[in-house]
C-alpha cells in the first residue's frame, strides 16, 4: 500500500455536523477561537486578515471607474504616436518591486492553501486577503502604466493612499505575530514581515514621484517633455522607451510581427535609429573613451590592441557586466530544474513520511518553511516561476549583450571609415592594404568582435556553472558525480580540439572558396572570350580543380562538424552511463532512487552545455584578439601628410563670379534653382589680375614626389606653374608621370622636398558649405585651404547610385546647367536607352556600363561642379574621336573657358594642342618643357615637329550625317540591347509569377505564398542526395531518438524497481541477506547496451547529416557550372554578372556549410520535441488535453515569427551591401572625394547606412528574442502542466515516481528545444530560398556544341587556305528579335585584308560573331575552305579561327597561360609570337619571363600592352583567319601603329577581317564591306570606292581626316 502525503488532502472536507459551513471567512470548527475578540480585535488574528482586504477593495473600487470610463484620451495632455511615453522617477524600481510582491503574494497563497489544508475546515482568512491582495497589485501596476503614458500624476493620488493603508495594515498584523511570539522559524511571519517591507518601499517610491514632480502641494508642478525620440515620428524602435515588463516579454514588438505578416518589412517600416543607438553617438562615446584612455596614460596618441581594448573596456564594458549578471542569475535559477524535479519525485515516492505542523495559534496551523517545500504542487509552482524568471533573465542577457555589439560595430565601422578618408595613396597603390582587406577589416573583423561581446557573458557564467554543478552532482550522487564530471572534463579538450581544427578548416574552406570565386569571376568577365578561342573545357577543368581542393577542405569540415555534432550528442550519455553505473554498484545500501536520478540526468544535460561552449567562446577570444590587432595595425597605419595644405591664400578674390553668386549648398537640398543658372552664359566672365601674386593657381617649386617612403623619387625637380583660369594640358608618353603629377598636386602622393603653392582665387562658398556639414562629419579636419577641386580620375570611378546623382554628386540639382552638361559630354541618348532614364542605377549593382559610358560620366560630375579648378586625368582615353572632339568644343572650351575656370587636362590626343593655353610636356618624371604652343615651337623645333606628325588631321565642325561607326555608337548598342533582354528577362518573370498565381495576383495571394515553406527547394534539396542517403538520414534520426527514449525509460523503470524493492524489504523487515539484495546487474548491463547502442546512432546520424550536405553541395556546383559554362552567350548578355555570381558564391556558401547544419539542428530539435511530448502524453494522457491550446499558439507564434524573421533576414543582408559598397567605393574613389573635398558628405552617407544595417540587426535580435520567450513561457507551461498533472496522477492512480521524473525532465527538454525548432524552421526557408536561386539557373538552355560531321570527317589542318564564301546569310540574337543581317552574300579570298565599316546597328560586329555561331542563323550559311560551319561541332569551329575583341582580356596566372592555356606550343612559338607583338623586352623584363604573373584582369600593364599580349595570342593561334573586333578602339595611337604594322606583316598570309573603329585603319585593306541596316551597303577594293564620290565610305574618309 502506497502511503499518500496525506490521509485527507487539502482540499477533501471530513464530515461534521457543520460541514456546511466549511467556506466561513474565519473557519467553521465549533470550538474555533477565530470568533474570540475577549483581548480586543486586534488580537484576534481573523479580524487582522480582514483588515488587510480593506486597503485592495479601495483601490479596486476607485481605480477601476478610473481605467474603464474612458479619462485617459480626454485628460492626456500631449498626444503621442506610441504608446509609450516618459517614465515617472523611481519607474523601474516601482516594476521591480511589484513583481517581487506579485511572486511573494502568490507564496503567502500557497501557504495559507498548504496550512488551512491541516485543519477540518477551510478558513479564508489565511490565503482570501492575499488573493485580493494579488488582484491589487496587478491593478496597481495596470493603473501606473495608463497614468505613465498619459502624463498625468495627479491620479497617482490613488496609489499614494493604497500603499499607505497597504503598508499600515501589513505593519499591524507583523507587530501582533511579534507580540504572540511567532518567529522566523514560520514562513507566514517571514512573508508578513517581507511584505510590510515591499508596501513600505512602494510608499517611498510614490513620495519620491510626488517630491519630484510636485504635482500636489505645490504651485510650481514640474512640466516634462517626452524623449527627443519619441519625438519622432521616424523612431519604431522602442526596446528602449517601454515598461520593464514590456521591456523582458518584446511585448511592444507584437503588432511589429503581425503587421509583418499583412504588409512586407522594409526600411520605411522599421523607421530610425534612436539616438543612444546611432553609429555618431556610440562613436563619440568610444571617442571620448579614447580621449580619456590618453589622459591616463597620458600619451598623445596610445596605440597598440590594449589601448583598443582599454577604450572598448570603457565605452561598452557597463552594459555587458548587466548582462553578465543577468546571464549568471539566469544559470543559477537554471538549477532549480534539477532541484524541484528531486524534490517532487522524492515527496512523491515511498519514502516520504507524513508530518504535521507543530504551532497552532487562533486555530489555524503555522508551517515552516522547510514544511512548505515538502509539498511537491508547492515545488511544482516554484518550478514554473523559477523557468520564467530564467528564461526572462536569459533572454535579456542575449538581447543587451547584442546590442552593445551591434552599438560596439557601428562606433568602429565609423572609425575605420574615419581613418580611410585620412589615409595615406601610397599605402593603397603600393598594396601594402587593398581595398579587399579594408572591406575585410568592416565585414569580418567587426562583426567578430561584435559576436565576441556577445559571447563575453559566457566567460563569468561559465566557470560558475560548471562549479555549482558539480557541487550539486556530487550532493546528489557523491563520489559517482565525480567520475560523471571527470568523463565530461576530460572530453572537453577532445572538444576544443575538434572546435580548433573545425575552425582551422573553415578557413582553408575560405581561401579555397575565395580562389574559387576569384576565377569564376574571371571566367564569367572573359566568358566571350572563352567562347570564342573554345577554352570552355579549360577553364571548366580549371574549375572543377579549384572546387576538387575547396571539396577537400569542406570533407575535413564536414567530418569535424560531424565529430563535434556527435560529441555533443554522446558525451552526456557516456557520462550518465559511467556516473548511473558505478553509483548503482557504490550505492547498495542507500538505494538508488528515480529523484537522484532524474535530478542527476538533468544536472548533466546542464553541465555539458557550457563545457561545450567553452570551445566557442575561446575560439570567438582568439578571433577576437587577432581582429583587434589588425584594427591596430590598420589605426596606426600612415596617414596622407598635412604639409599638402602649405599653400599660399588669396589677396584678392573677385566677387563677380558666378560661382561667388551660387555658393554650392549641400545641406539645403530643397533649395530652388538659382535664377542666374538660366543665363549662365550671358554672365560676364571672371576678371584675371595678372599679378605675380596671383597669375598662377597653382605652383610646384623644386618638387620631388614618391609612392613609396623608401623608393625612388617617381617625380624628379618638378617646377611648374599651372595659370588661373586657363586650359593647360600635360602631355607625354604613357607612364612618364602625368597623372601622378596632378595627384602630388593634390597632395596624394609623398612630398620628398619642395613645395606646392595653392593660390586658391574663390573658396569662399567652400567654407560656407563645410562649416554646417562637421557638425555631423566624424572627426571632419577640412581644411579650407585648398579649395575644392573637380577630379575626373583616368579610371572613372562611378557611385552604386542613379546616373544623376553620379553627375551632380551631392551638389544642389540645376536643370539648365545639367542639360548643357549632358548634352557637352553626349549621355543624352545613353539616357535614352536607359530603362529609368538618368535615374537608373549605374555602378557595380545597377547598370553594367562601359568604359565610355563611365568616362563620359565621371566627366560630367567634373564639368556640373562649381569648383574653380578642374582636373581632367586622360578623359578622352575611353572615347572615339567625334566624341572627343565634342566634349572638348561643348564641353572644355565652351562650358569650362567660357566660366575662367582654371582646367588641367591630361591628354594622348595631341591634335588639341593648339587649343591649350599652357602645355606641359612631361618624360622619364620630369618637365621635358612648358609654355604656350608657340614657346615650345620656338624653344623646342624637334619636339614641335615630333607631336606635328602625331596630329593626322585638323579640328573642324563634323556633319551629323557623315558620323561614323563609333565606339560609343558600339557602346550604345549593347546597353540599348542589354535593356532590351533585361525587359524581357523581366516580363518572363512576371509572367511566370501570373502562371503561379493563377490570375490572383491579389495581396492576400502573396502575403500566402510569403508564408509557406519552400517545400519544392527543400525535395530538391534532399533528392540531390540520392536514393541510398536520405533513407539513411530519415531512418538515424529516428533510431537515435527512439533510443533516447528507451534509456530514459529503462533508467525510470530501474531506479523504481530498485526504491519499491528497498520499500518492500524495510516493510518486511527484511534481514540483509542475498534474497532481499537488489540486483543491478541485469539493469546496468540493458542501459549499457541501450547507452552503446545510442552513441552509436548519435555517431550515425552525424556522419548522415554532412554527408548528405556534401553530397548535395557537390552535386549542385557540378550542374551549375556545366549550364553556365555552355549556357548561350545571349544568356550572359540578359542576365547581369553579379546575379551569377551571388549564385556561385553566397548561395553556394549556403548549400556547402550552413545546410547541413540548420538540417541537423532542425530535425535534432523537432524529434526531441515530438518525443518529449510522446513521453510526457504517455506518463500523463490528461496532458494531451492541454496540448491542443499550446499547439495552437506555438503554430501561430511561429507562423508569425518565420515571415517577419525572413524580412528581417533579407533586410539585414541588404542593408549590409551598400554599407560594405560604400567602403569599397570610397576606397577606390578616396583621390577623387578627397579632391572634391567632400569627405563630411561621404562621413554622413556613411552613417545612415550603418544606422540602417544597425536597426534591421536590432529589429532582428528584438524579433529573435520575442519568439524565444513565448516558445520558453510556453515550454514552462509545459513544465507546470506536466507537474501538476504527475503529482494528481501518482497520488491518486499510482503512477510510479520513476515516471513522474520521466515526464518531468522530457518536460524541461521541451522548453529548451521548442524555440530552437521554430528558429531552425525560420533559418532553413531563408536557406532554401539559396537552393531555389540555383534550382532557377539549372533551368538554363545550353548551346548545341554537337555537330553533323564527326571528328574524323574534319581535316587536321582546317582552315589552311582561309577562304570564306557568305551565302544568303541571315542571324538574329534570339529568336523573339528581329534579324540583324539580311540576305547576306560575299565571297573573301584566302589572305585577304578585309576592312567592314558601317553606322550604328548597321551589322558589323554580328557579321564577326557569325563566323563563330554566336549568334542565330536561321537562314543562309557560311562556307570557309569548302565546309559549311553550321556542320562543325562548336568546339572544333571556334578552336580553328582567332579573334581579337575590343576589350582586352587577361585572365590571372602566367604569361603562358595566357598566350597558350591549351599548353600546345613551345616557348620558341611564345617568344616569336610577343616579338611580333612587340612585347619580347617588356616579359624578358620581368621576373620569371614567361612564367611572370599576370594580375587579375591583367592590371599589372597597361591598356596598350593587354591589346599587344590579345594580339600576340591570336598569333600564336596560327589560324588562318583573323578577325579584329574594334581591337584598335581602345589603345592610343602609336599602338595602334604597331598593331598594325604586325597585321600587315606577321599576318600577310592569312585572311584578316577588321571592323573598323577609325575608318583610316582600313584604306590599306584588300576590301572594303560597308554595312547598313544588316545589309551589304558598298563591297570593293577602298580605291575604287573612294573614287566614287557618291560613295558611303568616301564620305567616312572625309569625316575622319
Amino acid at each position: 500500500m502506497i502511503m499518500r502525503y496525506k490521509e485527507y488532502p487539502p482540499w477533501k472536507t471530513t464530515q461534521s455536523p457543520s460541514s456546511t459551513m466549511s467556506l466561513a471567512f474565519c473557519g467553521s470548527e465549533n470550538n474555533s477561537s477565530a470568533y474570540n475578540v475577549d483581548q480586543g480585535v486586534l488580537n484576534n488574528g481573523c479580524f487582522v486578515d480582514a483588515l488587510n482586504v480593506v486597503p485592495h477593495v479601495f483601490l479596486l473600487f476607485i481605480t477601476f471607474p478610473i481605467l474603464f470610463i474612458g479619462w485617459g484620451s480626454q485628460s492626456s495632455k500631449v498626444h503621442i504616436h506610441h504608446s509609450t511615453w516618459l517614465h515617472f522617477p523611481g519607474h523601474n524600481l516601482r516594476w521591480i518591486l511589484t513583481f517581487i510582491l506579485l511572486f511573494v503574494l502568490v507564496c503567502e497563497i500557497a501557504e495559507g492553501i498548504v496550512s488551512d489544508g491541516f485543519t477540518d475546515s477551510r478558513h479564508l482568512h489565511l490565503y482570501m486577503p492575499a488573493g485580493m491582495a494579488f488582484m491589487a497589485a496587478i491593478t496597481s501596476v495596470v493603473y501606473y502604466h495608463n497614468i505613465e503614458t498619459s502624463n498625468f500624476p495627479k491620479l497617482l493620488l490613488a496609489l499614494l493612499i493604497y500603499w499607505s493603508l497597504a503598508f499600515i495594515t501589513k505593519t499591524i498584523k507583523f507587530a501582533k505575530f511579534c507580540e504572540h511570539g511567532i518567529g522566523l522559524s514560520q514562513l507566514r511571519f517571514c512573508i508578513t514581515g517581507l511584505l510590510a517591507m515591499l508596501y513600505g518601499m512602494l510608499l517611498a517610491v510614490e513620495i519620491n514621484v510626488i517630491r519630484v514632480r510636485r504635482y500636489i502641494c505645490s504651485n510650481d508642478p514640474r512640466e516634462v517633455k517626452p524623449p527627443e525620440d519619441l519625438q519622432d515620428l521616424g523612431v519604431r524602435f522602442l526596446q528602449p522607451f517601454v515598461n520593464l515588463l514590456s521591456k523582458g516579454t518584446y511585448w511592444w514588438m507584437n503588432r511589429f510581427i503581425t503587421t509583418a505578416h499583412k504588409r512586407p518589412i522594409d526600411l520605411k517600416t522599421i523607421g530610425k535609429l534612436p539616438i543612444a543607438m546611432r553609429a555618431i553617438t556610440n562613436y563619440n562615446r568610444m571617442k571620448a573613451a579614447f580621449e580619456a584612455q590618453k589622459q591616463t596614460l597620458r600619451s598623445p596618441n596610445p596605440q597598440g590592441s590594449k589601448a583598443i581594448w582599454c577604450t572598448l573596456r570603457h565605452a561598452f564594458g557597463s552594459p555587458i557586466l548587466l548582462s553578465s549578471t543577468f546571464r549568471c542569475l539566469a544559470d543559477l535559477l537554471g538549477f532549480a530544474g534539477p532541484l524541484c524535479i528531486s524534490g517532487i519525485v522524492h515527496h512523491l515516492s515511498n519514502e516520504n513520511k507524513t508530518f504535521q505542523p507543530q504551532v497552532k495559534l487562533l486555530g489555524v496551523y503555522f508551517i515552516s518553511s522547510q514544511e512548505f517545500l515538502a509539498n511537491a504542487y508547492v515545488l511544482a509552482v516554484l518550478l514554473f516561476f523559477a523557468l520564467l524568471l530564467q528564461r526572462t533573465f536569459l533572454q535579456a542577457s542575449y538581447y543587451i549583450a547584442i546590442e552593445t555589439g551591434i552599438n560596439l560595430r557601428g562606433a568602429i565601422q565609423a572609425k575605420i571609415y574615419n581613418k580611410i578618408m585620412r589615409l595615406s595613396t601610397s599605402n593603397m597603390s603600393m598594396g601594402e592594404m587593398s581595398a579587399g582587406q579594408i572591406c575585410n577589416l568592416v565585414a569580418i573583423d567587426t562583426n567578430q568582435l561584435m559576436w565576441f561581446f556577445f559571447l563575453c557573458p559566457n566567460l563569468w557564467a561559465m566557470p560558475m556553472q560548471i562549479i555549482v554543478g558539480v557541487i550539486l552532482l556530487y550532493y546528489l550522487l557523491g563520489i559517482s558525480a565525480l567520475i560523471g564530471a571527470t568523463v565530461i572534463t576530460v572530453l572537453a579538450p577532445v572538444q576544443y580540439f575538434v572546435a580548433t581544427k573545425l575552425s582551422q578548416t573553415q578557413r582553408s574552406t575560405l581561401e579555397y572558396s575565395n580562389e574559387r570565386l576569384k576565377k569564376t569571376n574571371e571566367m564569367l568577365r572573359g566568358i566571350k572570350l572563352l567562347k570564342l578561342y573554345a577554352w570552355e573545357h579549360i577553364f571548366h577543368g580549371i574549375m572543377e580543380e579549384t572546387r576538387q581542393k575547396e571539396m577537400t577542405s569542406l570533407k575535413a569540415f564536414a567530418l569535424y562538424t560531424s565529430i563535434s555534432i556527435f560529441m555533443n550528442a554522446a558525451i552526456p550519455i557516456a557520462a550518465v552511463l559511467t556516473t548511473f553505473v558505478v553509483h548503482a554498484y557504490l550505492s547498495q545500501d542507500s538505494g538508488f532512487s528515480p529523484a537522484v536520478a532524474f535530478a542527476s540526468l538533468s544536472l548533466f544535460h546542464i553541465l555539458v552545455t557550457p563545457l561545450f561552449l567553452l570551445s566557442s567562446v575561446v575560439r570567438s577570444t582568439v578571433k577576437a584578439l587577432v581582429s583587434v590587432q589588425k584594427l591596430s595595425e590598420f589605426f596606426s597605419s600612415e596617414e596622407i601628410g598635412e604639409e599638402r595644405d602649405k599653400c599660399q591664400l588669396p589677396v584678392n578674390i573677385d566677387n563677380h563670379s558666378k560661382y561667388q553668386a551660387v555658393p554650392l549648398k549641400v545641406v539645403n537640398r530643397k533649395r530652388p534653382p538659382r535664377e542666374e543658372w538660366n543665363h549662365y552664359n550671358s554672365l560676364p566672365g571672371r576678371q584675371v589680375n595678372i599679378t605675380e601674386g596671383e597669375e598662377y593657381c597653382i605652383k610646384i617649386r623644386n618638387g620631388y614626389f614618391t609612392w613609396t617612403p623608401d623608393g625612388a623619387p617617381t617625380l624628379s625637380n618638378i617646377d611648374i606653374k599651372i595659370p588661373h583660369g586657363q586650359l593647360t594640358m600635360i602631355v607625354g608618353q604613357v607612364g612618364c608621370g602625368k597623372s601622378s603629377l596632378l595627384l602630388a598636386a593634390l597632395g596624394e602622393m609623398q612630398k620628398i622636398s619642395g613645395n606646392i603653392y595653392w593660390n586658391s582665387m574663390s573658396d569662399t562658398e567652400l567654407g560656407e558649405d563645410l562649416s554646417t556639414e562637421t557638425e555631423t562629419a566624424i572627426d571632419a579636419d577640412i581644411s579650407q585651404v585648398r579649395g575644392s577641386v573637380a577630379y575626373a580620375a583616368q579610371k572613372p570611378w562611378l557611385l552604386n547610385d542613379t546616373m544623376e546623382k553620379n553627375i551632380t554628386f551631392e551638389s544642389a540639382y540645376n536643370k539648365q546647367r545639367y542639360k548643357t552638361v549632358i548634352d557637352a559630354c553626349s549621355l543624352q541618348p545613353d539616357i535614352d536607352i536607359l530603362p529609368h532614364g538618368d535615374q537608373t542605377q549605374i555602378g557595380e549593382r545597377g547598370v553594367n556600363l562601359s568604359g565610355g559610358q563611365r568616362q563620359r560620366i565621371s566627366v560630367a560630375r567634373a564639368l556640373y561642379q562649381q569648383a574653380n579648378m578642374v582636373f581632367l586625368d586622360d578623359p578622352f582615353s575611353a572615347l572615339d574621336i567625334h566624341l572627343s572632339d565634342h566634349l572638348l568644343q561643348e564641353g572644355i572650351l565652351k562650358i569650362l573657358r567660357e566660366e575662367k575656370r582654371t582646367t588641367v587636362l591630361v591628354t594622348h590626343k595631341l591634335q588639341y594642342l593648339p587649343h591649350a593655353d599652357w602645355i606641359i610636356a612631361m618624360k622619364d618624371g620630369t618637365i621635358q618643357r612648358e609654355g604656350t604652343l608657340k614657346d615650345i615651337q620656338k624653344s623646342e623645333p624637334e619636339l614641335f615637329e615630333q607631336w606635328k606628325t602625331l596630329m593626322n588631321r585638323q579640328d573642324q565642325r563634323l556633319e551629323k550625317e557623315t558620323v561614323t561607326e563609333s565606339k560609343t555608337a558600339l557602346e550604345r548598342k549593347n546597353l540599348r540591347r542589354a535593356m532590351y533582354s533585361r525587359e524581357a528577362l523581366s516580363r518572363a518573370d512576371e509572367e511566370e509569377d501570373s502562371i503561379e498565381s493563377d490570375d490572383e495576383d491579389s495581396l492576400s495571394m502573396v502575403l500566402h505564398q510569403r508564408a509557406k515553406m519552400p517545400w519544392q527547394a527543400c525535395c530538391k534539396y534532399l533528392s540531390s542526395a540520392g536514393i541510398l542517403l536520405l533513407p539513411l538520414l530519415v531512418l538515424s534520426q529516428l533510431l537515435k531518438h527512439s533510443v533516447m527514449v528507451a534509456i530514459d525509460y529503462w533508467l525510470a523503470k530501474w531506479t523504481s524497481d530498485a526504491i519499491s524493492l528497498k520499500i518492500e524489504a524495510e516493510r518486511n523487515n527484511c534481514s540483509q541477506s542475498q534474497e532481499c539484495g537488489f540486483n543491478h546487474s541485469s539493469y546496468s548491463m540493458v542501459f549499457s547496451i541501450l547507452c552503446s547502442l545510442g552513441i552509436l546512432f548519435c555517431l550515425a546520424t552525424s556522419i548522415a547529416v554532412e554527408w548528405t550536405g556534401l553530397r548535395v553541395a557537390k552535386k549542385l556546383h557540378q550542374n551549375l557550372l556545366n549550364r553556365i559554362i555552355l549556357a548561350p552567350m545571349r544568356f550572359f548578355e540578359t542576365t547581369p554578372l553579379g546575379s551569377i555570381l551571388n549564385r556561385f558564391s553566397a548561395d553556394l556558401n549556403t548549400v556547402d556549410q550552413h545546410i547541413p547544419a540548420t538540417l541537423e539542428c532542425l530535425s535534432r530539435s523537432t524529434l526531441l520535441c515530438v518525443s518529449a511530448l510522446a513521453v510526457i502524453s504517455y506518463v500523463t494522457p490528461v496532458f494531451l488535453i492541454s496540448l491542443v491550446p499550446l499547439a495552437v499558439a506555438c503554430y501561430f507564434i511561429q507562423k508569425y515569427f518565420r515571415v517577419a524573421s525572413r524580412d528581417l533576414q533579407q533586410l539585414d543582408d541588404s542593408t549590409q551591401l551598400p554599407l560594405l559598397s560604400h567602403f569599397s567605393e570610397t576606397v577606390e574613389g578616396l583621390t577623387t572625394i578627397r579632391a572634391f573635398r567632400y569627405e563630411a558628405r561621404f562621413r554622413r552617407k556613411l552613417l545612415e547606412y550603418t544606422d540602417s544595417n544597425n536597426i534591421a540587426s536590432l529589429f532582428l535580435t528584438a524579433a529573435n528574442r520575442w519568439l524565444e520567450v513565448r516558445m520558453e513561457y510556453i515550454g514552462a507551461c509545459v513544465v507546470l502542466i506536466a507537474a501538476v498533472a504527475s503529482i494528481t496522477y501518482s497520488l491518486y492512480n499510482r503512477l510510479s515516481s520513476g515516471l513522474v521524473g520521466l515526464g518531468l525532465t522530457y518536460a524541461l527538454m521541451i522548453s529548451n528545444y521548442l524555440n530552437w525548432m521554430v528558429r531552425s524552421l525560420a533559418d532553413m526557408e531563408v536557406q532554401l530560398g539559396a537552393v531555389k536561386r540555383i534550382n532557377g539557373l539549372l533551368k538554363t538552355e545550353v548551346e548545341n556544341y554537337e555537330g553533323l560531321l564527326s571528328p574524323s570527317q574534319i581535316p587536321p589542318g582546317w582552315p589552311d587556305q582561309g577562304e570564306i564564301k557568305i551565302q544568303n546569310l541571315s542571324v538574329r540574337y534570339d529568336s523573339s528579335l528581329k534579324a540583324v543581317l539580311k540576305h547576306v552574300n560575299a565571297h573573301i579570298s584566302p589572305g585577304q585584308k578585309v576592312g567592314i565599316c558601317g553606322r550604328t546597328g548597321s551589322g558589323k560586329s554580328s557579321f564577326s560573331l557569325a563566323f563563330f555561331r554566336m549568334v542565330d542563323t536561321f537562314e543562309g550559311r557560311i562556307i570557309i575552305d569548302g565546309i559549311d560551319i553550321a556542320k562543325l561541332p562548336l568546339q572544333t569551329l571556334r578552336s580553328r579561327l582567332s579573334i581579337i575583341l575590343q576589350d582586352p582580356i587577361l585572365f590571372s596566372g602566367t604569361i603562358r597561360f595566357n598566350l597558350d592555356p591549351e599548353g600546345k606550343c613551345t616557348d620558341g612559338m611564345l617568344w616569336e609570337a610577343l616579338e611580333i607583338a612587340q612585347l619580347k623586352h617588356v616579359v624578358k623584363a620581368l621576373p620569371g619571363g614567361l612564367d611572370a604573373m599576370v594580375t587579375e584582369g591583367g592590371e599589372n600593364f597597361s591598356l596598350g600592352q593587354r591589346q599587344l599580349f590579345c594580339l600576340a595570342r591570336a598569333f600564336v593561334r596560327k589560324s588562318s583567319i583573323l578577325i579584329m573586333d574594334e581591337a584598335t578602339a581602345s589603345i592610343d595611337m602609336a599602338t595602334e601603329n604597331i598593331l598594325q604594322k604586325v597585321v600587315m606583316t606577321a599576318f600577310a598570309d592569312r585572311t584578316v577581317v577588321t571592323i573598323a573603329h577609325r575608318v583610316h585603319t582600313i584604306l590599306n585593306a584588300d576590301l572594303v564591306i560597308v554595312m547598313k541596316r544588316g545589309i551589304i551597303l558598298e563591297y570593293d577594293k577602298p580605291e575604287v570606292l573612294l573614287e566614287q564620290e557618291d560613295s558611303v565610305f568616301a564620305s567616312f574618309v572625309k569625316a575622319d581626316k
